[in-house]
């Protein structure tokens, strides 16, 4: 589950001038900024933990499928290569279009299962997005917070490259996503 780079490269986009037109204005009032790390709300939470094991049970259960699709096909070739002296020219032709008529099968089986399994965590992440967002703006707003970047992770684009560990509001956002989420 990597959360998108072209998101991040937009809310960098976005965010960079409003804290300048922010930035004025923090002096007059109190301004507080904080980061949390979305990757990490879903993959460290009750709620982010299920589901990230039903998706990976779902993956798991459809390459245990396609694995065995890939045996019989072994098989299949294996079988057509120990019949195949005893055939003619026309069966031989015959029995190697089947052949690759299954191969292409498994082909398509394939590349459905990689396009819905894409949809899938797709889904997964915009569904989560939105209640670490909620979560996130409670948390803010509890706090003071005026504004919360995407501190972004190893596995995702960085968009804060340092911050004090008193603004990282990552660990409060797990716990008030665990608290929402059960």
């Amino acid at each position: 589950m990597r959360i998108s780079a072209l998101r991040s490269l937009f809310l960098t986009m976005v965010l960079s001038p409003v804290l300048l037109l922010v930035a004025p204005h923090a002096q007059a009032a109190e301004f507080k900024m904080g980061v949390v790390d979305p990757q990490s709300v879903l993959e460290k939470s009750k709620a982010g933990k299920r589901a990230l094991e039903t998706l990976k049970e779902y993956v798991g259960t459809r390459q245990k499928l396609l694995a065995k699709d890939e045996e019989d096909l072994r098989n299949y070739e294996k079988q057509l290569k120990e019949q195949a002296p005893k055939w003619t020219d026309v069966e031989k032709k015959e029995k190697e279009g089947q052949f690759r008529t299954k191969v292409q099968d498994f082909q398509k089986r394939a590349q459905e299962f990689n396009m819905e399994l894409q949809k899938k965590q797709k889904e997964l992440v915009d569904e989560y997005m939105k209640k670490i967002s909620a979560a996130t703006q409670a948390v803010a707003e509890k706090g003071g917070v005026s504004i919360v970047v995407d501190k972004g992770s190893e596995q995702t684009v960085k968009i804060v490259i340092y911050n004090k560990d008193t603004i990282d509001l990552t660990e409060q956002v797990i716990k008030e996503f665990d608290r929402t989420n059960k």
